[in-house]
């Protein structure tokens, strides 16, 4: 009994280092860049590794903040936050409508759905940009975020669409019974129910306009209206790059993502998860 259970916490234990040795591999790099944007540049390009024991430095802060780094970031801040609500608005009611009813070339639009991601962006690059610049929406924040909801939307309506394939339809039957209407029943029954699913599929929304490029180098052409990514690629020149600026930039550029995922990281595991039992 006692060697029982001694090879449990044993195991444990191994299940425990294992899992603070995966979570360490993943965090040390940006461990690593933040401590890189620290160091002198002797220090910054030596061939011996230094994470501690070293006086820190924030010139390369300084220097991004000059350039008016900050303005490019809240750029992203904006374009992703807008973004993100209003694919939502749009995805939640499209994933309930796919779930609940049953209507003519059901199949066939949320087949659409998935074939919409089969495609590279590139390919659409030229043809959104003249369309854009016919209907006045190029260099403009309305038309990036045009573009970051049609991107996100397909595969943020399959992950709702899983939740809430898992959320009993009686639950509907019992509110319609109660007197509510089909939008009463969505917004006042459904999305309480609904919170961790729309937190996972938020953050994947947000993520998508965040770290996007392609899209934000071709349509935005006047500096003031950057955003975060294409402003770190400036740091990059034709015969080298400034390496501090460019980690202080990068780690500044962290900084809204951490925020947004410390925000909902409560329902976020939920959501994740959520949908892949049927009950």
């Amino acid at each position: 009994m006692r060697g029982r259970r001694l090879s449990r916490v044993c195991g444990d234990m191994l299940y425990i280092a294992l899992t603070f040795a995966i979570i360490g591999l993943f965090l040390f790099p940006v461990f690593w860049l933040i401590v890189s944007s620290l160091k002198p540049l002797g220090l910054l390009f030596s061939t011996r590794i230094t994470l501690f024991g070293f006086e820190p430095i924030f010139e390369y802060y300084r220097q991004i903040f000059e350039v008016g780094f900050l303005r490019f970031v809240f750029n992203s801040v904006l374009v992703s936050i807008v973004a993100t609500a209003l694919c939502m608005l749009l995805a939640f009611p499209a994933a309930y409508a796919f779930s609940r009813f049953r209507f003519l070339g059901k199949n066939l639009f949320f087949g659409f759905f998935g074939l919409t991601q089969i495609f590279p962006w590139i390919i659409l690059v030229t043809p959104i940009f003249i369309i854009f610049f016919f209907l006045g929406l190029s260099n403009s924040y309305s038309g990036l975020i045009l573009i970051y909801i049609a991107v996100a939307i397909p595969f943020t309506t399959y992950m709702l669409f899983g939740y809430l394939e898992a959320v009993p339809k009686e639950i509907d039957d019992a509110a319609v019974i109660d007197g509510c209407s089909t939008l009463r029943t969505l917004f006042y029954v459904i999305v309480p129910i609904a919170v961790p699913g729309l937190v996972a599929s938020a953050t994947h929304a947000f993520i998508v306009a965040w770290n996007e490029f392609l899209f934000a180098l071709t349509l935005i052409t006047t500096t003031e209206k950057k955003t975060a990514p294409v402003a770190l690629a400036t740091f990059f020149g034709e015969y080298g790059a400034n390496w501090g600026e460019v980690l202080a930039a990068a780690t500044v550029t962290t900084i809204p993502t951490l925020i947004f995922f410390l925000l909902l990281q409560r329902h976020l595991l939920k959501g994740l998860t959520a949908g892949s039992v049927k009950q």
